[in-house]
């Protein structure tokens, strides 16, 4: 490689690096060029980013941003490694997670994650790199959450708003019951007052 080509392939990681806030450093060793294909095909469909290039240069492209900052992931360049950016924090985690239980295997290997600022370093990290919650999967939780009292206030209103509605149609019935036994009581009165005038007639 060319020192032109060199200098070419630190400026497309600057690029990618500038780009995302999230990657994976992974070590791609042992796999077969297929394998490395499949893996390249399962990035693609979760728009994740596969780059493999020189661990001297993923080294110079970060330190000509900014040596500080990525200063974590530089005991992780060592061996064959393939960078996997992405927008979704977790979404790489997933991809490796699930390439290995596919094809049976322990590759590639998490060496480092750069998440947010912040660095995961080994291969133990990945578990819990599948498990991390997205912005978006946060800010649902955090409106479930508020949602949750309001629906409450308003399932107790319409409890009491039913409530309300089966007492109006209760009372109407129990006035229509009531009213016969009002009606009857004068019929009774009048009987005897007919049995005691029938003697006065007998006696003239």
């Amino acid at each position: 490689m060319t020192k032109q080509e060199k200098n070419d392939v630190i400026e497309v990681l600057k690029g990618k690096f500038s780009q995302y806030n999230n990657f994976y450093v992974t070590d791609t060793e042992s796999l077969t060029v297929a394998q490395v294909g499949k893996l390249r095909n399962h990035c693609f469909d979760k728009q994740v980013e596969m780059k493999v290039a020189k661990n001297t240069l993923i080294k110079k492209a970060l330190e000509s941003l900014d040596a500080e900052k990525y200063a974590g992931v530089y005991d992780s360049l060592h061996k064959v490694t393939a960078l996997l950016f992405s927008e979704n924090p977790k979404d790489p985690a997933v991809i490796i997670a699930g390439f290995r239980k596919e094809n049976n295997n322990e590759r590639p290997v998490l060496k480092a994650a750069f998440i947010n600022g912040d660095v995961f370093v080994g291969d133990n990290q990945l578990k819990a790199l599948t498990q991390i919650k997205t912005k978006n999967e946060l800010i649902g939780e955090i409106i479930g959450l508020l949602q949750s009292p309001i629906q409450r206030v308003l399932g107790a209103l319409q409890n009491r708003e039913n409530a309300a509605k089966q007492e109006e149609t209760a009372a109407p019935a129990e006035t229509a019951t009531e009213a016969p036994a009002e009606a009857t009581a004068p019929a009774a009165e009048a009987t005897p007052a007919t049995d005691a005038a029938a003697p006065e007639a007998t006696a003239e």
